[in-house]
């Protein structure tokens, strides 16, 4: 799979300077934690859930969660369960057909080795579970069940967990509950693809909903917490994880109170007017601010609840061609003993020490999403993936 393999190989040409990369659900843990995306969640007692999966792979999707945990009742779990063995029976016996990473978000770490157990050899289908509400007492029967998992079945297989419990959101346990899950997820690095922001949790403990023209940044209790998160989880240094960006609820509202600055794609000639449509339609405006806001403050993919979402992710996680000819003038191997250079758009000054981390990091995003030719804009890449 690839990031904008759905298009035409033509368009793609257009687009990129560079390409996005290949991958398997057997590649390195490093390029597939930067590859997660837009990771789209489904309930797992959909009963068409295979042609659903099938389906958002055709468009674009290469990251999906199949949730029995807040997305169903509690009374529906064991139909999710055997629905889902189903529907992996069903993606196995399809041939040919590229499908996303895959990954169950169970409630308990029972239901790990036991989903595993009934899946069979169609776990090779798989590749993880998130595991909700996640701190070190709770999180580590869950990674301790997964690597029990994994030794029978042979398979590799990942955790995500989900930071989204209460001891994290309050002030007077945070650093003790972060500290917990910092020892969890450093003695099972090998297995934790990426850390997730329950973002939604964390306002339901104040009874509080960010409105659709307002960010999670906005809501300064929420904030916070994904500062702190990143301050001790995403650090740079080696010690970090991906830790990717919280959910956007909403795909449809009445009225927009900040309007998308669109242009016309020199790609699709006559579509600037469907695309503008299609923004309006599903409510991006506050997506995009948000989506750039996560890559602000250092993270990287998003969980998506709507299809709709999905190619804003992509489209804005590109690597552009000044960012790209900056990270590679910081990183040239002359540059090893430091200094300052200005940059060759001559518009900023690239400090290489300082600067070498998000060197480091652009190059892997540019790896797995692609660099834009130096005339293309966001709007071009996502009128692009919108059309396919």
């Amino acid at each position: 799979m690839r990031h904008f393999g759905h298009i035409a190989p033509e368009v793609r040409k257009r687009l990129f300077v560079q390409e996005p990369c290949e991958f398997t659900t057997d590649s390195p843990a490093r390029l597939l934690s930067a590859a997660l995306g837009a990771t789209l969640y489904s309930p797992a007692t959909r009963p068409r859930l295979a042609d659903d999966i099938v389906k958002q792979a055709e468009r674009g999707v290469v990251s999906m969660v199949l949730c029995l945990e807040d997305s169903i009742a509690d009374a529906d779990v064991e139909q999710g369960e055997a629905n889902l063995v189903r529907q992996f029976a069903d993606l196995d016996a399809r041939t040919g057909v590229d499908l996303p990473l895959l990954f169950i978000r169970v409630r308990t770490p029972e239901q790990i080795p036991d989903l595993v157990r009934r899946l069979g050899p169609t776990v090779r289908r798989l590749s993880g579970f998130v595991m909700p509400k996640f701190t070190e007492q709770r999180g580590v029967p869950f990674l301790e069940a997964l690597a029990a998992a994994e030794s029978a079945s042979g398979r590799r297989l990942f955790a995500m967990p989900v930071l989204e419990s209460p001891e994290l959101l309050y002030r007077e346990s945070r650093v003790d509950t972060l500290e917990g899950i910092a020892r969890a997820v450093d003695k099972f690095r090998d297995r934790v693809l990426a850390l997730r922001l329950g973002v939604t949790d964390f306002c339901s403990s104040y009874g509080l909903r960010r409105a659709p023209d307002m960010t999670a940044y906005d809501v300064q209790i929420v904030a916070s917490v994904i500062s702190d998160v990143v301050n001790m989880l995403g650090r740079a240094d080696g010690t970090g994880f991906t830790v990717t960006g919280p959910v956007w609820e909403y795909f449809r509202v009445p009225e927009r109170m900040f309007k998308p600055m669109l242009r016309h794609s020199p790609f699709l000639e006559g579509q600037a007017v469907e695309l503008r449509e299609i923004l309006i339609e599903h409510a991006m405006d506050g997506l995009l601010r948000e989506i750039s806001l996560d890559q602000a403050n250092g993270l990287l993919g998003k969980t998506c609840i709507h299809p709709s979402h999905v190619p804003a992710v992509h489209a804005l996680s590109v690597v552009s061609h000044e960012e790209f000819s900056d990270a590679a003038d910081i990183l040239r191997p002359e540059r090893g003993g430091g200094g300052v250079l200005r940059s060759a758009y001559t518009n900023k000054m690239n400090e290489v020490k300082p600067h070498r981390a998000w060197a480091e990091r652009t190059m892997l995003r540019a790896e797995v999403f692609g660099v834009a030719h130096e005339d293309v804009s966001f709007v071009d890449l996502l009128a692009a993936v919108i059309t396919g």
